[in-house]
């Protein structure tokens, strides 16, 4: 898990670089938004990027950090293209900005979009999301290994859910346990649902064997009782309610898998443009507000400036091609 120091540390160096008075952060740039400013999001009201977008906007907007209005539009369809397209018409507009997700990379690995992270200009990288391997209480498989160990005798022995879509980072981290199990990972029984709440219901009912989900959609009934989390996929042991809850590292297979979110601008996006908001993001993440949202969903703060994230995303896409590769859904 990253420091809340980070953010201070990423927020200073950018306040400097930006023109900015660091120890209050009075904006003295070359560049600040002074009409409406629009927060896009790639799908629909209520998914995971929604929630995040209108966080981001409602605690700019809240703590002054902005000083004209915002608002949010959804962009939903063609896996981003719509979305990301909108964004690009903006030209060198810094008045619009957008959140994204790791699908931003693996729908272009997979073909599914004409554009990557490099067509567009990575402001700041918020936090990251950990995968978690949960099944019911009573289920026979007890831990990850347990788990390889079924995928070698049998790969298609267990079911499995991966979110709303393949190539997911769900699926990815199902697709490199296996291959680390000696299995095929082409050959797996992932299941996709149209939405986390009927993956969580054929999970409790007995319909498939585990889930592969973001962290925090498992923690109400992680709580409850009603499931027990094998392994997550982070580096080091999470807190609150994972606190119990071994890596996958511990347990002997080297899966860690971030999904993370991150804010962008047109690709034409000026210099000043993207110092202003890698500021204005930095004093976001800084506020109780923020921090407090961090907590209550179970994310993992990972404040990165502009270049880290593209330097973070650039790792990130290899990694990703290697998985897809192995599960046979990258563009030949």
């Amino acid at each position: 898990m990253v420091s809340w120091n980070r953010v201070a540390q990423v927020l200073t160096v950018s306040a400097c670089c930006a023109g900015v008075s660091a120890p209050g952060f009075v904006v003295a740039a070359e560049w600040k938004p002074d009409r409406v400013v629009e927060v896009i999001v790639a799908t629909g009201a209520g998914g995971g990027q929604d929630k995040s977008a209108r966080t981001v906007q409602r605690i700019l907007q809240d703590s002054k950090i902005l000083s004209v209005t915002s608002t949010v539009q959804n962009k939903p369809g063609g896996g981003g293209l719509v979305a990301w397209n909108y964004l690009n018409q903006k030209g060198a507009d810094g008045h619009f900005i957008a959140i994204a997700n790791p699908t931003l990379l693996t729908n272009h690995i997979t073909g599914r979009s004409s554009i990557n992270y490099t067509d567009m200009t990575m402001i700041a990288n918020l936090f990251t999301e950990s995968v978690a391997i949960s099944v019911r209480e009573d289920s026979p498989i007890r831990s990850i290994k347990d788990l390889s160990e079924r995928l070698r005798k049998d790969v298609t022995s267990v079911s499995f859910s991966v979110g709303s879509s393949l190539g997911s980072a769900n699926h990815i981290a199902m697709a490199r346990l296996a291959r680390l199990s000696g299995a095929d990972p082409k050959k797996m029984r992932a299941v996709v649902f149209q939405g986390g709440g009927q993956a969580m219901t054929a999970l409790l009912g007995g319909h498939i064997d585990l889930m592969a989900s973001a962290a925090n959609n498992v923690v109400p009934h992680l709580q409850g009782g009603k499931l027990r989390v094998l392994g997550v996929t982070s580096e080091k042991r999470l807190e609150g309610s994972f606190a119990n809850v071994p890596t996958l590292r511990e347990q002997g297979s080297d899966v860690v898998i971030s999904n993370g979110r991150m804010m962008v601008g047109p690709k034409a996006m000026t210099p000043p443009q993207t110092a202003y908001w890698e500021v204005a993001l930095g004093r976001m993440a800084a506020t109780p507000e923020w921090k407090k949202d961090i907590d209550d969903n179970e994310f993992e703060p990972m404040f990165l400036s502009s270049k880290e994230t593209q330097a973070y995303l650039k790792s990130q896409y290899a990694e990703l091609k290697k998985a897809l590769d192995d599960l046979g859904m990258t563009v030949k």
